[in-house]
């Protein structure tokens, strides 16, 4: 009798149809890899969700077959769900020094263990159950960037990371063409690829073109120099810094999560600063206006980040000066952009000259264009294709880029969270659906914020909520106080007294047709008090607030 064929699965969690929340199954009979477990930032309709992670129901269910977990690069949407998957599954976690570092210190802020951490460098070849898996040196916006070769008993697998082809990178280390070549030669099963710029013609500037950019920026500025990025675009700090001892001004870093990627990354050699160049930012005050350069987080507009408070003055260790030169070296993420424009316009009114846009120069994306793209299909020449990292849009286009190329319609799959996707040598097909989604992170409650608790919150902000207060005789069934009316973002009650009498008018209408038809059942009152007070509040005012009767027993 045949043998029956291994089968390779590859189960995306994250990270299809979206950006952010990057992780996905490598799956070969009862064994299990894991790439990546990042986090996303919430929509504007998740009201007081801090963070998005995703659903990691099928590990658990599986917990006894993950053999490791790798990690391309240190972006929280890569490693940010860590902290929440590493209190349920105990496996190892392989990463570079960088990634790792970062890692550590967000493991320590939850009180997660970090002893399972296993630092590789770029090169480096690792086994974990039946998989052999290399760490390949890419160019990305954080350093020690990985792509991934994956041998399994079915074939290779190539994972690009997020990756760009930077020809003239800051630390002088280029993307490792001639390894991705060497495994094209070899064969590889299946390329998984970057998606997020797949749209964008030619190719994705060098980091370097911003230093140039800084230069002329620094060189006109007058007085003080305030520079928001990412906390975690380490090269692009480099470059702000190198600058700065250009010009001979002082550097303070601003942010709580800028201070700990500066800090560690100056412990593990990523970030060079001639001795002296970096101040605390409560010593800045010691040097002239025209001496100092801080760098902050706030390149998105977020509320409470430094930027933001300093635009709206309300940063108690900095404040904006007229003829300050703001430099925002980020481009908004999708859905930031009415934050960032806000911020703009409170730092302008404050009189600082603001440098922002694409067309100026301060920023370059991280991610690799088409021509890139295109350069590294025909070194790993795959069989089968599985653009990741985007927007479903991206992820098309690049699935259309792969064809104009010459791979086989048949032979690419455009996926969503949660398909498996099982390879043979031979063939490649969508097998079934295992559990994928959304986790919400609420303060310390993760998962507990659902569909149902978002659709009251929305109807809170939206409409407002009516309380309804009435006291009973519980032997009686009669009305002994009340009802009492509260109102809160529904109407304002001093202006409304007509409203809030008919209100009670139609609450003691209810409550009077429950006894007349011998209803005892708390809870079938509320209902009709719910019931006809949402009928007359929306006839009335069009609005559909939300009802709460309370009754209380005597």
């Amino acid at each position: 009798m045949a043998k029956p064929q291994t089968k390779l699965q590859i189960i995306p969690l994250g990270g299809l149809g979206e950006i952010g929340k990057n992780m996905t199954v490598i799956r070969v009979g009862d064994e299990i890899l894991l790439i990546d477990a990042g986090l996303m930032f919430p929509d504007e309709d998740m009201l007081g969700v801090d963070l998005v992670i995703p659903d990691i129901t099928y590990l658990l269910e599986n917990s006894d077959k993950v053999k490791a977990i790798v990690l391309t690069h240190g972006h929280e949407d890569h490693i940010g769900a860590l902290p929440y998957v590493l209190k349920q599954l105990s496996v190892p976690v392989y990463g570079t020094r960088l990634t790792l570092g970062i890692l550590e210190g967000r493991l320590k802020e939850n009180n997660v263990d970090s002893s399972n951490l296993h630092a590789v460098m770029q090169g480096d070849i690792i086994n974990a159950g039946c998989f052999s898996v290399g760490f390949i040196r890419v160019n990305h916006s954080i350093p020690d960037a990985v792509g991934l070769s994956i041998k399994t008993p079915v074939g290779m697998i190539v994972h690009t990371g997020d990756f760009k082809l930077d020809y003239t990178p800051i630390d002088g280390k280029m993307t490792d063409f001639r390894r991705f070549s060497e495994l094209g030669n070899k064969g590889v099963l299946v390329l998984m690829a970057d998606s997020t710029n797949a749209e964008r013609e030619g190719h994705t500037p060098s980091e370097s073109t911003v230093g140039i950019a800084f230069d002329k920026a620094f060189h006109n500025a007058r007085q003080r120099i305030i520079v928001a990025t990412f906390s975690s675009n380490v090269q692009r700090i480099q470059q702000v810094i190198d600058t700065a001892v250009r010009y001979r001004r002082k550097v303070a870093v601003l942010g709580r999560s800028m201070v700990n990627v500066v800090n560690i990354s100056l412990e593990l050699g990523y970030i060079r600063a001639p001795e002296g160049v970096l101040v605390d930012i409560d010593d800045i005050d010691n040097y002239p206006m025209n001496k100092v350069v801080i760098i902050t987080t706030g390149s998105q507009g977020e509320p409470m980040s430094a930027l933001t408070r300093m635009a709206m003055s309300d940063h108690r260790k900095v404040g904006i000066v007229p003829g300050d030169t703001v430099i925002i070296s980020a481009t908004p993420i999708p859905g930031n952009e009415k934050l960032v424009a806000k911020t703009v316009d409170n730092l302008l009114r404050l009189g600082a000259n603001v440098i922002h846009g694409r067309n100026e120069g301060i920023h370059v994306s991280g991610h690799a264009s088409q021509e890139e793209l295109k350069l590294m299909h025909n070194l790993v020449r795959p069989k089968f294709f599985i653009p990741v990292h985007g927007e479903y849009h991206h992820l098309v286009r690049h699935a259309k880029l792969a064809q104009e190329l010459g791979m086989p319609k048949e032979n690419i799959f455009v996926g969503e969270n949660g398909q498996v996707l099982e390879f043979t040598r031979d063939k490649g097909q969508v097998t079934g659906k295992v559990t994928a989604g959304m986790v919400m992170v609420d303060g310390l409650g993760v998962g507990d914020v659902g569909n149902i608790v978002l659709r009251d919150r929305r109807q809170l902000s939206q409409d407002g909520i009516v309380i309804v207060v009435l006291t009973m005789d519980k032997r009686r069934r009669r009305v002994v106080a009340g009802p009492d009316i509260v109102s809160r973002g529904f109407v304002y009650v001093r202006e409304s007294e007509a409203l809030m009498e008919e209100i009670q008018n139609r609450v003691t209408q209810a409550v009077s047709r429950c006894q007349d038809d011998r209803v005892t059942e708390w809870s079938i009152i509320k209902t009709n008090i719910r019931d006809a007070l949402g009928r007359y509040l929306f006839d009335k005012t069009r609005r559909r607030p939300m009802i709460l009767p309370i009754i209380m027993e005597i």
